[in-house]
């Protein structure tokens, strides 16, 4: 069985601010680790956040769109893995775990435990943390830009788009640079040719390429 986890990242920041020293100590002396903890707290007093012309300053976790909010919330997440997820993913008999950003993807075998004691068990872990399941369907599920298969022996892997994917890109006779009407293939090449897919996968992507 295969499921995505997405978290709601709802950032402590007194609590990630106390991590934070932490870290810094153990890898710097106590006057950088000070200055440096002393910019985070400055920088985070400055909390706010504009959208449609108004300007915002939520009352818990960091602002959207701040350049520091993506460091915060790792700094929090894999302090919380560290100390807790990873006990509780060891003890469901969890086959594969992996994090990118807030979103979790977890492989486990439903015969030694099941996706309610899992989701039960990890939103115990922080009150902060809301934890929203989204399961297999049909022995599939999307993860990032990538479509994970399960089959009876192995787990196939192929590219995700989304039902409103466009595939429009920058057209040739546009003013442009070439190097920008270009960017979009190279990156579809080289997505197409570094993912582990199937010989046929891989001449199906082409042919919408």
């Amino acid at each position: 069985m295969i499921s995505r986890i997405y978290v709601y990242v709802n950032i402590p920041i007194q609590e990630t601010l106390r991590i934070a020293k932490s870290l810094l100590l153990e890898n710097n002396n106590e006057h950088t680790s000070k200055q440096m903890i002393t910019f985070l707290e400055v920088t985070l007093q400055q909390n706010y956040f504009s959208f449609c012309n108004n300007v915002y300053q939520p009352k818990m976790g960091v602002s959207m769109g701040s350049l520091i909010s993506n460091t915060v919330a790792e700094i929090f997440l894999q302090d919380l893995e560290n100390t807790y997820l990873k006990q509780i993913l060891d003890a469901q008999n969890i086959t594969f775990c992996a994090r990118h950003v807030n979103d979790i993807l977890l492989i486990y075998n439903i015969k030694h435990t099941t996706p309610e004691k899992i989701h039960s068990h990890i939103n115990k872990v922080h009150a902060n943390l809301q934890f929203t399941p989204t399961f297999e369907h049909k022995n599939r599920i999307s993860f990032l830009k990538l479509l994970i298969i399960r089959q009876p022996t192995q787990i196939d892997m192929d590219i995700f788009q989304k039902p409103k994917t466009t595939g429009t890109t920058i057209g040739y006779t546009s003013n442009y640079p070439t190097e920008h009407k270009m960017a979009a293939y190279r990156y579809l090449i080289n997505r197409m040719l570094s993912l582990p897919l199937s010989t046929e996968r891989r001449k199906a992507e082409w042919q919408k390429i």
